[in-house]
């Protein structure tokens, strides 16, 4: 039930909020790149669920990429999902923790979006690609990016709630140790 309830929460804000969160992730990524660059020259818009990719070296009148924003930052939802199997995920240390994973998952989808972006240069942009880009960099870009799309965006999620909101099994903050009863005559091992 938990899991439903922050599912539909996670989807909610999702909606709500993907438009306004796509400007400053076009942003964060867009310094990354420039900063990679030399010289920089690439330019990033969020537009209509977008993410457009401009450069100042592109012709005037080729066509510019525009990738969608969803693959990236759907898994807040899932991460959300997940938070809310805590008892009372949205006050307090929970609340604290959850915005934490979120933060923590921004800078995963700025670098997801960066690959992304050099993937497209490196492999989608023809002669230029091939001028610019050797076997080591397009393997490396593009496979960075196939690994998000494909196993990243679903982990990241788990390991951040695993990593902020789980559980100890035992329930306890003791050494792991067994401990006798009291009366007990065996030692723990």
């Amino acid at each position: 039930m938990a899991l439903g309830l922050g599912f539909a929460a996670g989807l909610a804000l999702w909606f709500g909020f993907r438009q306004t969160y796509e400007g400053p992730l076009a942003a964060a990524a867009e310094i990354v790149l420039r900063a990679l660059e030399r010289p920089p020259v690439t330019r990033l818009s969020a537009r209509d669920g977008e993410i457009l990719v401009n450069r100042s070296d592109f012709p005037p009148d080729s066509p510019r990429p525009g990738l969608p924003a969803d693959d990236i930052h759907f898994n807040f939802v899932l991460l959300t999902a997940l938070f809310a199997l805590q008892p009372r995920f949205w006050e307090g240390r929970s609340l604290l923790r959850l915005l934490s994973a979120g933060a923590l998952l921004f800078l995963a989808h700025v670098a997801a979006l960066v690959f992304q972006v050099e993937s497209v240069y490196a492999m989608r942009l023809g002669d230029w690609s091939a001028v610019h880009y050797g076997a080591v960099a397009r393997n490396l870009w593009a496979g960075g990016f196939h690994f998000y799309l494909v196993a990243g965006r679903f982990s990241a999620p788990f390991v951040l709630w695993w990593l902020l909101a789980r559980k100890d099994v035992s329930g306890s903050h003791g050494s792991g140790r067994l401990r006798a009863k009291r009366g007990s005559r065996s030692a723990p091992p």
